[in-house]
């Protein structure tokens, strides 16, 4: 579920950073050798939009923790100039890489503190963080000679306006996969982004072996007092099909629609996939503030997953389309089996 941003700007430092980050040169440090210049200018044409880099790009800041780690796996820890908008710690193996990057925000930085940075591509997981009324739009950099990136992932997206948005289609790894492979090549680590993309396959195949025959399971990302539980079609979607599990809430197109706990109890389900969350936005972030509240209020003990404590937790970061996608369908599948639940 993507972060709800209500960032405000000061007129007058806008201005003051607007110059300064058109007026500066990068000489930071980075050079073009940290990437080949062969096959630039690339271009990526997405949400109806062509993104076109130059020249390997030398101070990227990412705005939302998937395409942080997307990056770092690529390898560009040394070409990022910061990041935001985090759920959840860092992925332990990209920990080192993570730590030379300049945390510029929680949540949403400011556009003035993102201008400040100097960013010659900027990338983001969410339309709401890179649109009116998130950090900035698209069109506001490409006005300072800025490329900025959508996730492939949010572009498949029908209605960007209800809530965390609408799918038509169920979402597919491949789109994932698209999303690597773009960014692979906006930076200049196409073969980097291949490696990433076959291991991903490769583990997505091993866990999909298993089939849970139909096990239910209701997904509840944050907030105790409106549930936001999972529509068909989004990340979790992709877990209920390749464990051959049945999601309750499959009618929702809504990618993280709002429910009433009186409609969630009434389907019982055999399984509650909890999001585990470190971040402090909303009600209920952790697994052990959902799991107090489930065994405490008196519609939701009832339920007979709440009383014999069937809980699988993931990280957000998990539960959102990512790389990450592929571990919450193993720790799934794991968590399935240590609850005494077989697989055919």
């Amino acid at each position: 579920m993507r972060p709800r941003f209500s960032p405000s700007l000061s007129a007058a430092l806008l201005a003051a950073t607007l110059l300064a980050a058109c007026g500066s040169s990068t000489d930071s440090g980075s050079s073009t050798s940290a990437a080949s210049t062969s096959g630039f200018p690339v271009t990526v044409e997405r949400c109806d939009r062509d993104v076109t880099v130059e020249s390997p790009p030398q101070r990227i800041v990412s705005l939302n923790q998937g395409t942080t780690e997307i990056l770092l796996s690529l390898g560009v820890a040394d070409r990022m100039a910061g990041a935001a908008g985090w759920t959840d710690p860092i992925l332990p193996s990209l920990a080192e890489e993570n730590a030379t990057v300049e945390r510029l925000a929680d949540q949403a930085p400011s556009y003035e503190d993102l201008l400040a940075t100097e960013p010659d591509l900027v990338t983001a997981s969410f339309a709401n963080t890179l649109s009116e009324g998130g950090v900035t739009t698209p069109e506001k950099l490409a006005g300072l000679g800025v490329p900025a990136y959508l996730s492939a992932v949010e572009c498949e997206k029908s209605d960007f306006g209800a809530g965390d948005g609408t799918r038509d289609e169920p979402l597919e790894m491949e789109s994932i996969y698209t999303e690597v492979r773009d960014l692979a090549a906006l930076v200049g680590e196409e073969q980097a982004g291949e490696d990433l993309v076959a291991s991903l396959e490769d583990r997505m195949a091993a866990a999909a072996a298993a089939d849970f025959d139909g096990t239910s399971v209701f997904y509840w990302f944050a907030n105790s007092e409106a549930p936001y539980a999972a529509g068909c079609c989004g990340g979790p979607g992709i877990i209920t099909r390749a464990l051959g599990l049945d999601n309750v809430f499959e009618g929702e197109q809504d990618e993280w629609p709002q429910i009433g706990w009186e409609s969630i109890a009434a389907t019982d389900p055999d399984v509650l996939v909890i999001g585990d969350l470190t971040r402090r936005s909303q009600t209920a972030e952790s697994g052990k503030a959902k799991i107090a509240f489930l065994e405490s209020n008196p519609v939701t003990r009832e339920m007979t997953a709440v009383k014999e404590k069937r809980y699988v937790l993931l990280a957000g970061a998990e539960l959102n389309p990512s790389i990450r996608t592929v571990d919450a369908v193993e720790k799934v599948a794991e968590g399935l089996r240590d609850l005494g639940i077989s697989a055919s």
